[in-house]
């Protein structure tokens, strides 16, 4: 019995493009495949039929032989028992979901980036408002120089790995259905190495500190981060080296409090001053600055200096220094000290309300409270 001619068994044109081919032997063995069709031995024979033809159409050196001269110009039995064929029109799906392609195209790149390295660094609240340059300490994996990297001993190199033939991917068989995953023994590399280097004992790479010096830009704040390119942790098998964040973390400090451009602080003053009013010294990052205190100045009264805050990496202008009041009680007094201080006291029963205006208001709404 003759054979059908292999463009009509897959129901495609001549001049069909291989996409074409593949997408119609698909449909067909999805039909006629043995699994779905357990009692119907036509259909088995249509799915040999077929792959057969898939087999010899999807091949670039025996589709041009069966055109020219047709069944006479290939092999009969190319299309042999197996699984080959299906597995391969499959194979691009399924790598696709369980994490690889085709094993004859090739395998999975070797070559890999090298990780990003992160590193906190503490900086007092002068430098991150002035800038200035310091020198970090870090540990790294870096390129391995008696084995150049390869992780084979010296005089040796790796060679292409055995249970994969080079391409980092195994394939299974389930079924109908053909699954890649990667190769128990390279673990995807592609390749294995008989005798590893004493000095890295195989991984290419070893723990080494590298010294880098910062610059800490002028107005850098809490949390902001400098790159380092390609100073992270270097590459494998030629793969480009990781880059290094450097973490900003801002120390404490003694005085003032940092709000993004702006500078807090308290200042303390005492009784007379902040009722008679004066002139006091306020610290800045620039040195000190005076400050003219009102006549019945109250504690938690905020002063504003404009411009002596800080200027930020990314602001126009500098921010402001925040002047917190905060009156203090005088300690240790001397008696004479007490005896003025009861004379004042005796010379105010009566007019609480002209000179404690906030603790007479605050009387009344007790009194108000309690009264409801």
């Amino acid at each position: 019995m003759s054979k059908r001619d292999y463009y009509q068994v897959l129901g495609v044109n001549r001049d069909a493009s291989d996409d074409d081919i593949k997408k119609a032997y698909r449909k067909l063995a999805m039909k006629f495949h043995p699994d779905r069709n357990p009692d119907n031995p036509k259909a088995e024979e249509q799915f040999k039929e077929a792959k057969e033809a898939y087999e010899i159409l999807s091949d670039a050196k025996k589709r041009p032989a069966y055109d020219q001269y047709g069944h006479a110009g290939v092999d009969p039995q190319a299309g042999g028992a197996g699984m080959g064929g299906f597995a391969d029109a499959f194979s691009d799906i399924f790598g696709d979901i369980f994490g690889g392609g085709r094993a004859g195209g090739g395998g999975r790149s070797n070559v890999y980036r090298g990780a990003d390295l992160r590193y906190n660094l503490e900086v007092s609240l002068e430098d991150a408002a002035r800038g200035t340059e310091t020198r970090i300490r870090i540990p790294t994996m870096a390129e391995c120089e008696p084995c150049n990297g390869t992780g084979a001993k010296k005089g040796t190199e790796p060679k292409q790995c055995p249970t994969c033939g080079g391409h980092g991917q195994v394939r299974m068989q389930q079924g109908f259905f053909s699954i890649q995953q990667t190769c128990p023994k390279c673990h995807g590399t592609g390749r294995y190495i008989p005798d590893p280097c004493p000095s890295c004992h195989g991984a290419g790479r070893i723990k080494e500190q590298k010294t880098l010096s910062v610059k800490i830009p002028a107005g850098i704040d809490e949390g902001d981060r400098i790159r380092l390119s390609g100073e992270g942790e270097h590459g494998m098998n030629g793969g480009p080296a990781g880059d290094l964040y450097v973490q900003v973390h801002l120390k404490p400090h003694t005085v003032f409090k940092r709000d993004h451009d702006d500078l807090h602080c308290e200042m303390p003053i005492s009784i007379s001053t902040a009722a008679l009013g004066g002139e006091i010294e306020i610290p800045t990052l620039d040195g000190v600055a005076r400050l003219k205190v009102p006549s019945e100045t109250q504690t938690g009264k905020v002063f504003r200096l404009r411009g002596k805050g800080i200027k930020g990496v990314r602001s126009v202008s500098p921010g402001d220094l925040m002047c917190h009041v905060v009156i203090e009680t005088p300690v240790n007094l001397t008696e004479r000290q007490r005896e003025l201080l009861q004379e004042f006291e005796e010379i105010s029963q009566g007019n609480t309300e002209r000179h404690n205006p906030k603790a007479q208001g605050w009387m009344d709404k007790v009194k108000e409270f309690f009264s409801g």
